[in-house]
């Protein structure tokens, strides 16, 4: 995935973030609808992430293709 289409992607998860969020404002998410949102969340968190590692390497000096996704575990912990 070349950067933008991983920027495509992130456009396309939070349009459907905001989309979720618009549609259930009043009656409030669902079971189903609130473990959609997490997991959207958790994928915007990848992308922005491999998008970084990207950057990253390109400024480097290094090849962009080598960053890899790296698993929700990882980037749902990350220190602040």
């Amino acid at each position: 995935m070349n950067d933008a289409e991983i920027v495509t992607r992130i456009d396309q998860l939070v349009a459907e973030e905001h989309n979720l969020e618009r549609e259930h404002s009043a009656s409030g998410l669902s079971d189903g609808d609130r473990s959609r949102l997490k997991d959207i969340e958790v994928q915007l968190d990848q992308c922005w992430d491999l998008l970084r590692q990207r950057r990253a390497r390109r400024d480097s000096g290094q090849d962009p293709g080598d960053a890899e996704v790296r698993s929700a575990d990882v980037v749902e912990h990350y220190q602040q």
